[in-house]
């Protein structure tokens, strides 16, 4: 009897079981059906993906999970649909919180300090990929999907399809964390002002050169006064030749770190990030991993001519060229301030604000027609007087699934369930319609995308584009993201101020960094904190030592305003086609 019951027990768990793994299969189907398309997979391929997800999950099911990212409408998509999907088809759930980038960064900062797990995965930017390498605190994911978490690791998840994957590799050649969006700051013009025959008329008349796609600097100043001094009023509009922020907060530091420098040429040649010397003028040797300084009197840049020149022309065109209280905005005020259609064109444009910028006209936007087509393109980032080929032209960047080593592990693995489904190849490409935050290769080379590129103003072209790759995040040249980034906004705020020169902010700026390292150094030292890859700084030397010497900082440019620059749009855009 007792044998009998085990039996009808065994077959009644049997049925339950399969009949919940049907039940999860029809969720899928139903995703799959009315939400993931379009995809680069077949249907039958997203239902094959979702099966594995489904398997994979079953250990886990039941179990509620906290993830954190920074707002921007991808994340929104993530929170607001795919942790639902995710839900009903795993049977995990997560609460994806979003907050502003300063406190994601704190949390990522607080976890690794207190070791007390407050997330259990976070998408965090790739610029900490040389803090997360050194310091060994964030889950090694090549050492990961190997071991512990090979159990859940998506066979279909395809790493070199990843278009940032070289950002989030560290200087040993493993991978410490999973892009999940990625955009880059990009130059940004009204194109419909810039084709009207009596604006083209008069600015050759004034400059003695076409009116066009700024190739460098000198071009982009120019057509910042054409617009602010000599057009003034379009349609009955008051215009403005130029957009930026200043408001003294931590993301007038990323817009520094953000490779402000390196546009300006302040680095040194090197992709994806320049060596010696990057973008925020930290000096480290090619095949080391200990940064050596930051002033020029140690071997750096970051209060070299070139960086104090890009530094002084940030606060020249804000005051000068920008519409009143820009220099108040942060970095969420500025860049949908463009919807309202009085500036004329932005040096430092994020694509990240794609999506808001192609909404309707019934939605306030101005910056469309009628039919929903941009007025506006976007083009590659104009150089500075001391920019050379072979340097990263601008910044790129990549949000990034990061797991600490304080996350215990079942929370860890669930996670990394959520973060391969939301970048999976069943997911992206719509999660790419939504967001315009490509990630992956197949994605943006979609059918899709293709037939959407004309109304995306250039976003298509340039990431199909071998350009794409001289937009870059912060490299492994910076050992501790977190506790440099914060020197950088009080230091840029006093010259917005008035309260020091350029000179003098990056000078205070270049010797903070380097006490900073000075304590990091002797950290490593004595407990190897940073794996023995923390900074090992210079002896100081006259900067006239370093100046102008091979592999030192660039020596100031007599002319620091060549002749402006300009090319036609619609060749551009021919160019990268063809390539």
């Amino acid at each position: 009897m007792f044998k009998k019951v085990a039996t009808a027990v065994a077959v009644l768990s049997i049925s339950a079981s399969s009949i919940n793994a049907w039940a999860d299969m029809n969720a899928a189907k139903k995703w799959v059906n009315d939400e993931f398309q379009p995809s680069v997979l077949s249907k039958d391929e997203q239902m094959k993906e979702m099966e594995w997800f489904i398997n994979a999950a079953k250990p886990f099911k039941g179990m509620e999970i906290n993830v954190l990212s920074e707002t921007i409408p991808t994340h929104e998509y993530e929170s607001n649909v795919l942790t639902k999907a995710f839900e009903e088809i795993t049977g995990i759930k997560v609460n994806h919180q979003l907050l502003g980038e300063g406190e994601v960064v704190q949390a990522v900062q607080t976890q690794m300090q207190t070791k007390r797990n407050l997330y259990d995965a976070y998408v965090n930017d790739s610029d900490l990929i040389g803090t997360h390498s050194r310091l060994q605190l964030a889950v090694n994911l090549t050492d990961w999907m190997k071991g512990t978490g090979k159990d859940v690791t998506n066979p279909n998840l395809d790493i070199k399809d990843f278009i940032g994957i070289s950002f989030t590799t560290g200087p040993d050649g493993d991978i410490y964390q999973l892009p999940d969006q990625q955009f880059a700051n990009l130059y940004w013009f009204r194109k419909d002002w810039f084709d009207r025959p009596d604006l083209q008329k008069k600015f050759k008349e004034i400059y003695g050169y076409d009116l066009g796609v700024p190739v460098n600097w000198s071009a982009y100043e120019d057509i910042a006064e054409f617009f602010s001094v000599h057009v003034k009023n379009i349609d009955g509009t008051r215009v403005y030749g130029h957009m930026d922020y200043g408001k003294r907060a931590p993301d007038l530091g990323w817009r520094m770190t953000d490779a402000w420098l390196s546009m300006a040429g302040a680095g040194s040649k090197g992709l994806p990030n320049g060596r010696p010397i990057d973008e925020w003028g930290i000096r480290m040797e090619e095949g080391s991993c200990n940064p050596q300084g930051a002033s020029v009197s140690r071997g750096g840049g970051a209060n070299g001519p070139a960086a104090v020149y890009a530094i002084r022309k940030w606060d020249e065109w804000l005051r000068k060229y920008a519409p009143p209280g820009a220099a108040s905005y942060d970095f969420y005020q500025s860049l949908p301030a463009l919807s309202q259609g009085n500036v004329a064109q932005q040096i430092f444009w994020y694509t990240a604000f794609t999506a808001s910028m192609v909404a309707p006209k019934s939605d306030g936007n101005n910056t469309v027609d009628d039919a929903g087509n941009p007025l506006w393109r976007m083009a590659p980032s104009p150089k500075g007087p001391y920019w050379e080929e072979g340097q990263k032209l601008g910044y790129q960047d990549a949000g990034s699934w990061t797991i600490l080593k304080s996350t215990p592990e079942d929370r860890a693995k669930a996670a990394w369930l959520y973060a391969q489904f939301v970048t999976s190849k069943t997911v992206d490409v719509k999660k790419s319609h939504v967001g315009l935050t490509f990630i992956r290769d197949s994605s943006v080379r979609h059918a899709s995308f293709t037939e959407r590129a004309p109304k995306l103003g250039g976003l298509v072209e340039f990431y199909r584009s071998p350009d794409r790759v001289m937009w870059s995040p912060t490299g492994v040249n910076v050992p501790d993201y977190p506790k440099l980034a914060q020197i950088w906004w009080q230091q840029i705020g006093d010259v917005n101020s008035g309260a020091f020169t350029p000179q003098e902010a990056m000078d205070r700026l270049a010797s903070e960094m380097d006490n900073v390292m000075r304590r990091m150094e002797a950290a490593d030292k004595a407990a190897k904190v940073y794996g023995g890859c923390g900074p090992r700084l210079n002896d100081e030397k006259d900067p006239s030592e370093w100046l102008g010497k091979p592999g030192g900082p660039k020596a100031k440019l007599a002319n620091e305003k060549p002749k402006g620059q300009t090319v036609n749009y619609d060749d551009l855009i021919k160019r990268w086609k063809s390539s």
